[in-house]
């Protein structure tokens, strides 16, 4: 079947199976095209595009198939549109996993594996666990002591600066001998909730990825909602211990009466997933050879553990509408280029690290040629545009470019507000930023105790990476519109400037 049959065929399916409301009347016609291709990608049809499945499949030739009716050309392998990534899975699989705390001769208290426990998928964790439990506060080395051996670290995952993060965490117990490790949530890091239940646990990786440290060690995640029944026995308070953590206070170290008993059954096998890359020529002779980047990412998480009675993470604002965004500013151009070349780029496998974008920056022959990376992600038009958080604003002349824009809109740039959750490195223009092109990437703005707050920490509470990330859920359309219409003046700005982006002096990312 040709390109052009196969996505009409999709797009005949994505009709039949969504219903999708309409924007208010008045709404202009850019943005009711722009969330009618949101539609179309966040449809039942594309299966929630899960990196490396057919939904994806679709999605990414419904993606090219936009991209060449509207005057791009193909900018991937072997002169076609796609640039082919070879991907490694590990799936913990449900049938067969299960968790047992086993309190001496007094009760077993079994843990439901993705609703109150999970575990780092890898290709060295271990079939079976039986061993002891000892709590240890933060889980620092000094914290760990030698006595824990063989024996299973339970651990406050905390998340805050002047704790041990996660890395942390797993050397000193990798390092102290224990053959466990299980970060217990965090509580009260309520800027990014943890929640329940998880989507699945498996873990996907490039060929030749740097493994994950320790990987003998099994580490699970627990809820904090069950911390109570692991420590039962141990006439320890686990709300007061969930409470000082929470304030990064000093906690306790003791021995929990009760043994973990785990199994694990994996499966590993191996996939292709494709970025999917047109081309914008640019105007200009003398500038070819200073491509600017604009990208957004076109996986989602696919099928997973049912919320409400919904096992399909569509992916609406994340970040399906922003690939449409990319689609947009191809028609609207119509083939008419930049200054600069301008490459189109829907990636795959972020939601599983960030994957295609690597994969991509690895492969190029000289990043030289590449003068800057614009990326849609994190972005969710709940509430009016009137503050702009701009990834790395102060470390590349983007961040001025970026500035001057706001400045004609109306919108205040602001640095990261948040920079615990670091968001910074976990969307596709951190891989840009380390090869040493000049990137950003942007997120909804709010003062704190505002109804934009709210709406922003509710939307990460109930739809993030969650099935009710869909067509149904709440959007500020001219948001919309205003965030579209940024980018778009981005985008222009820095194709057709005198000159090229750079890093600045002072900045702590620049390429040493």
């Amino acid at each position: 079947m040709g390109l052009r049959h196969s996505v009409l065929s999709v797009l005949a399916l994505a009709a039949a199976c969504s219903s999708v409301p309409a924007p208010p009347e008045g709404t202009d016609a850019d943005t009711r095209e722009w969330w009618a291709i949101t539609a179309d990608l966040s449809s039942d049809a594309m299966e929630g595009r899960d990196t490396g499945t057919p939904g994806y499949e679709r999605a990414a030739r419904y993606v090219a198939d936009r991209f060449a009716k509207a005057g791009l050309k193909p900018g991937g392998e072997d002169g076609g549109w796609f640039q082919s990534v070879p991907i490694s899975e590990v799936r913990v699989e449900k049938n067969g996993t299960s968790f047992t705390v086993a309190h001496g001769g007094r009760r077993e208290t079994e843990l439901k594996f993705l609703h109150q426990i999970s575990v780092r998928a890898t290709t060295q964790l271990p079939a079976t666990i039986d061993a002891p439990l000892s709590f240890r506060g933060y889980c620092s080395a000094t914290e760990m002591g030698p006595d824990m051996k063989g024996k299973v670290a339970v651990c406050f995952g905390g998340r805050r600066r002047g704790v041990p993060g996660g890395a942390e965490r797993i050397r000193a117990a990798a390092d102290a001998g224990a053959v466990g490790l299980i970060n217990v949530d965090d509580p009260g890091f309520t800027i990014e909730p943890s929640r329940w239940p998880d989507a699945y646990a498996r873990s996907l990786s490039l060929p030749d990825a740097v493994p994950p440290a320790s990987p003998h060690l099994a580490v699970m995640r627990l809820s904090a909602g069950v911390f109570d029944d692991l420590i039962a026995g141990s006439t320890q308070d686990a709300v007061a211990i969930l409470v000082a953590g929470a304030a990064s206070k000093p906690l306790p170290t003791f021995d929990i009466p009760a043994r973990l008993r785990a199994t694990f059954r994996t499966s590993r096998r191996e996939l292709r997933s494709d970025n999917v890359l047109g081309l914008l020529p640019g105007t200009d002779p003398q500038l070819a050879n200073e491509i600017v980047v604009v990208s957004a990412h076109l996986d989602g998480y696919g099928f997973g553990e049912a919320v409400g009675g919904d096992n399909l993470y569509n992916g609406a604002f994340d970040d399906a509408a922003y690939v449409a965004t990319l689609i947009r500013l191809a028609e609207l151009r119509q083939g008419k280029g930049f200054r600069r070349p301008v490459l189109f780029a829907a990636f795959t496998g972020e939601e599983k690290g960030l994957l295609g974008s690597y994969w991509f920056t690895q492969k190029l022959s000289d990043p030289r040629r590449f003068a800057a990376n614009i990326n849609l992600d994190q972005l969710r038009p709940l509430f009016p545009l009137k503050i702009l958080t701009v990834h790395a604003v102060n470390d590349t002349t983007l961040g001025d470019t970026a500035k001057a824009i706001g400045a004609s809109m109306g919108i205040e740039i602001r640095e990261d507000q948040e920079p615990e959750r670091n968001l910074l490195t976990r969307s596709d223009h951190w891989p840009f930023l380390r090869i040493g092109v000049p990137a950003t990437s942007f997120i909804f703005g709010f003062d704190p105790g505002t109804e934009a707050e709210r709406r922003y920490r509710e939307w990460y509470q109930i739809r993030y990476h969650r099935p009710q990330d869909d067509m149904s859920q709440p959007v500020d359309f001219k948001a919309a519109l205003d965030m579209n219409t940024f980018f778009y003046r981005m985008t222009e700005a820095v194709a057709n400037a005198a000159e090229r982006p750079t890093f600045k002096p002072e900045s702590r990312l620049k390429p040493q």
